[in-house]
């Protein structure tokens, strides 16, 4: 009798560690919610509006200059920042309200601005939306569309970096409003003008908004951010630490 008690506790602490184990995945990423079947989704909090003025943006890291000159190509629902032949490729899916791609864009992401400047890899965004659904609002529709307008004005690097650089402090603050992301717009020099202006507005680019969330959805991506170096995952703590990043991209012989 005591063994097999002693086998139940055993197994009741292996499935604690387990579910604790989970928890802490789940903590590391933003994921889409599952439709159950019923064509209905759990109720979600209600977005908080930023209200019609817009607050001030702060300017891009200093790192984001050094990707000026360096080009970036749209196809299909995809943004390739980089030299087109660079040897190696390294995949990114991001939505632009979760909290733990700020994270890696302030942290792993910057071992990836010398190799991107210097022609030695490309970076392919895929920038999801799913969001808006989780915690309503039009945020992450929004900020998805200027970001390829901003691809259409030949400056989406810095703009991105800047997009990052302003997420609001709370995932549920549905901050990035049309008129915020002019202001953010205004950090990037050269960018605002008259197509832009009138693309963000407008909405120009939410046809394709929804194509990158397609492409997001048919590449089996289940959170964000995701990220791929030569189609193989790094360890994924590096994601939040540039040094270990770098270490992930040297062993992939990106340095």
């Amino acid at each position: 009798m005591a063994v097999h008690k002693a086998g139940r506790k055993a197994g009741r602490v292996a499935a604690a560690v387990a579910a604790v184990t989970l928890i802490g995945v789940a903590a590391s990423a933003c994921g889409p919610d599952e439709d159950k079947g019923g064509g209905t989704v759990s109720e979600k909090p209600a977005a908080k509006s930023p209200g019609s003025d817009a607050p001030e943006a702060e300017a891009p890291p200093a790192s984001s200059a050094q990707l000026a000159d360096v080009p970036a190509s749209v196809k299909g629902g995809v943004i390739t920042v980089g030299d087109p032949k660079a040897k190696h490729t390294v995949k990114v899916y991001e939505d632009p309200r979760c909290p733990f791609c700020k994270k890696f864009e302030e942290g792993g992401a910057q071992a990836l601005v010398k190799p991107v400047a210097d022609g030695k890899v490309k970076v392919e965004y895929t920038l999801a939306s799913f969001l808006d659904k989780n915690l309503g609002g039009s945020g992450s529709v929004n900020a998805v569309n200027a970001l390829r307008a901003a691809a259409e004005a030949g400056k989406f690097p810095q703009f991105h970096a800047s997009v990052f650089a302003n997420q609001p402090e709370h995932e549920t603050d549905d901050a990035y409003t049309p008129a915020f992301l002019l202001k953010i717009a205004d950090k990037v020099d050269g960018l605002r003008g008259g197509a832009f202006d009138k693309a963000v507005t407008n909405g120009t680019y939410k046809k394709w908004v929804g194509e990158a969330m397609t492409s997001f959805t048919d590449d089996g991506i289940q959170g964000t951010p995701s990220v791929f170096i030569d189609g193989k995952k790094p360890d994924g703590n590096s994601l939040y630490e540039q040094a270990a990043f770098a270490k992930e991209l040297k062993s992939a012989g990106i340095s």
